[in-house]
């Protein structure tokens, strides 16, 4: 039976919302965002979860975790302050040999990463811990590579369904990113957080519009234009819609839903679910 990808979600990677949610009424909510699309994960049925990081960056070709039970304390290296985080995870090692093969079948350079104390980033940390508490289901960790244009991050994305066919598995795939990205370069009281600017928060709704419509190849596409409006970082922001789209389909034919949007340290955070559709107008 071929595998597919039953969900797709999108979700900021800042610790706040795991670590300290409480501070700041945005951040509960994002944390209450995060807790409804675990519900959706589990009423999906999938049986696997792929995080697509753009927290881990890689620089020569595209890298996936490998490890089967990578386990460390983790600290981010900008909010230390917030404590430390330990975590074991669950990882699917055939999931990742598949993604590998299917990669280096398309052309692409890639390799997987398997010793103790390789350091997992804070988006996919935060990701897991909140998305798939207990190990629920066995995950993977895909990296964003940094030099990868448009048409490459595509095809390492349909790398990914190639190998989610593969495996027959069902599978929710999870992009880590921001919306607007501009960082408060400053330390904030919590409840002093806010998006950066008018113009970020702006953007940020339209992107949030079209998602919510379901319409995710569209919202890939308009990347070029958001890049001129706002300040974003295209490997944190676009590469992962590019990329959440080669993985599920390039279409529109999805349902949305906006489960959070906060500010989160000045950048534009958001929690979204899209579900594939074929009854769906969104084309």
């Amino acid at each position: 039976m071929s595998g597919s990808v039953v969900l797709g979600i999108i979700v900021p990677g800042l610790p706040q919302p795991l670590l300290c949610p409480e501070a700041s009424e945005g951040w509960s909510r994002l944390r209450a965002g995060f807790e409804a699309a675990r519900e959706r994960i589990q009423a999906s049925g999938a049986e696997r979860i792929l995080i697509y990081s753009t927290m881990w960056p890689s620089v020569v070709g595209h890298q996936i975790q490998a490890m089967a039970a990578p386990t460390w304390v983790h600290v981010d290296e900008v909010f230390h302050d917030l404590g430390s985080i330990p975590y074991t995870f669950d990882i699917d090692t055939e999931l990742a040999a598949g993604i590998q093969t299917a990669a280096t079948e398309r052309g692409l350079h890639a390799r997987s990463v398997a010793y103790h104390g390789f350091p997992i980033d804070t988006g996919s940390v935060v990701a897991l811990k909140l998305l798939n508490p207990d190990n629920a289901l066995p995950a993977g960790i895909l990296s964003s590579n940094v030099y990868s244009d448009r048409a490459e991050t595509v095809v390492f994305g349909k790398a990914a369904r190639d190998a989610i066919e593969r495996s027959g598995k069902k599978v929710a795939v999870v992009a880590v990113m921001t919306l607007s990205n501009r960082l408060f370069t400053e330390f904030i009281s919590p409840e002093e957080d806010h998006i950066h600017s008018p113009k970020d928060d702006e953007w940020n709704q339209k992107i949030l519009q079209f998602l919510g419509e379901g319409r995710l190849e569209d919202s890939a596409q308009l990347s070029r234009t958001i890049h001129d409006q706002i300040r974003v970082h295209k490997v944190v922001n676009f590469k992962p819609l590019w990329w959440l789209s080669a993985v599920m389909g390039q279409h529109n034919r999805y349902t949305g839903e906006v489960l959070a949007y906060e500010a989160l340290y000045g950048t534009g955070g958001a929690v979204v679910v899209l579900a594939p559709d074929q009854s769906s107008a969104g084309d």
